[in-house]
Order: C-alpha cells, then structure tokens, then sequence
C-alpha cells in the first residue's frame, strides 16, 4: 500500500462507472433516465439528513455553549455564502467546465457541463472525502476511501447515463480536492477534534441537500457558492467553543 491509494481506487471507481454509465445509457429512453435521476436525487436527500443529524450529536452539543451548535453552522453558511459569491466558485467550475466539454466533447452530445459540476460536487463534498482522505494520509486505513469509491462508482453509472462523460472528467477536482487532504493527513497529522469534524459533517449535510434539489430540478441552487462554508465550519466551531 502507499499513501494516496484511497483517491486512485476512488477515481477508478468513478471513471469505470461512468464507463459503464456511458454504455448501457444509449439504451435507457428519456424519462427513464429522468426516473433514475430523480431516484439519484432521492438517495441524495437522504444522505443529506445523515450528515445533518450530526448537528445534534452529544459530542458536538456537550462542547459548544447551549444551543449554539445551529448558530454555528448559521455563520458558516452565511459567511461562506458571502466568500463563495465573491470569489464566484460557483460560475469558475461551470467555466472550467465548458473548457473541458470543448476539448472532450465539442459535438454536444450530451450535457457535459451539468455532469461535470454536478458530480464534482456531489463526490467532493461529502465528508467522507476529507475524513478519509486524512486517515489516508496518516496511514491509519484507506476503508473510509474504499466505501465511498463504492459509492461513487454506483452513483457515476446512472449519473454518466443521463449527463455524459462530464461525470468521469469530475475525477479531476476530485483527485485535486482528496490529494490534497491526504497531504494534510501526512504532514499534520490529526488536524481536527471530534466536534469540529461533526460541525463540518452537518454542515457538508446542507450543501449535500442543495444538491438533492439541483438533481431533481426543484432549485438550481449555486451549491458550488457554498463550499468555503465547509472550511469554515470547525474554525467557527472551535471559536464558539472558548465559550463553553
């Protein structure tokens, strides 16, 4: 085994469900890819509510002052809202995006660019990346990594169906975003208390149900605009925490 193992079984996973997806989807009708799609969206919600009922978690409400495990995430939220708008995470991805579908799919026979930002965020933002990703690099166990491949490759065979190989290509950020972790894990160490990862888990948990209504086409919201709230999470953590 060698550090950052996780991540290339991740990416593999990703990129041999989308080839699959890729396959089987020219045999799948229409509302039979937007049946599944919803299902996707389904799936989506629900691991939204697992991540955010960590928001009431006894280790994380026994060390922030009464009632303020919600506050936390509040600022976070709004805070990261307010950096992610500035720096326009949401509309540099969709560009990046429209970069890549000119090199790998410059006929438009299929929705690259929903693909691609779809699944990079659905795959980034999950916990599970940065958790896994820092037990990688530690070298404590790549099982966290080895699930969510699992995962991912299932999720990628339905999503590459429907949206095209923006779904594969997504593997780039994803490999960017859980390299860089691993290389937290190896150098830090253990970078965050219990009650940190769980602010940042429930708060990865709304950004996760924004992307429940973007798949089902409920609310086009600009998740990707948000994603600085998940770094935010434990620092907002910890400094609420000299209050206990």
């Amino acid at each position: 085994m060698f550090v950052g193992l996780g991540t290339v079984i991740n990416i593999a996973a990703i990129l041999l469900g989308s080839a699959l997806g890729i396959f089987v989807g020219a045999k799948f009708r229409e509302h039979t890819r937007e049946l599944i799609i919803t299902v996707l969206g389904f799936v989506t919600l629900l691991a939204a509510a697992d991540a955010i009922k960590e928001l009431w978690n006894q280790k994380l409400v026994s060390e922030l002052p009464q009632g303020w495990p919600i506050f936390a995430m509040l600022a976070a939220l709004l805070i990261g809202a307010l950096i992610g708008n500035a720096l326009d995470i949401e509309n540099r991805l969709e560009r990046f995006g429209v970069r890549l579908k000119a090199r790998f799919d410059p006929n438009g026979s299929s929705p690259f660019v929903d693909g691609f930002v779809t699944a990079s965020l659905l795959f980034v933002i999950g916990p599970m990346a940065i958790l896994g990703s820092i037990s990688d690099g530690m070298g404590t166990g790549i099982d966290q990594l080895v699930l969510k491949s699992i995962l991912d490759g299932v999720i990628s065979i339905p999503f590459a169906a429907s949206l095209g190989w923006g779904v594969a290509v997504s593997t780039i950020p994803v490999g960017i975003y859980q390299f860089a972790w691993t290389g937290v894990g190896l150098f830090l160490g253990t970078v965050l208390p219990d009650y940190q990862i769980l602010a940042m888990t429930a708060t990865g948990g709304i950004l996760l149900l924004g992307i429940s209504l973007r798949v089902m086409k409920i609310k086009q919201v600009a998740v990707g605009n948000l994603l600085p709230a998940l770094f935010l999470a434990p620092l907002i953590a910890g400094a609420l925490h000299q209050f206990k």
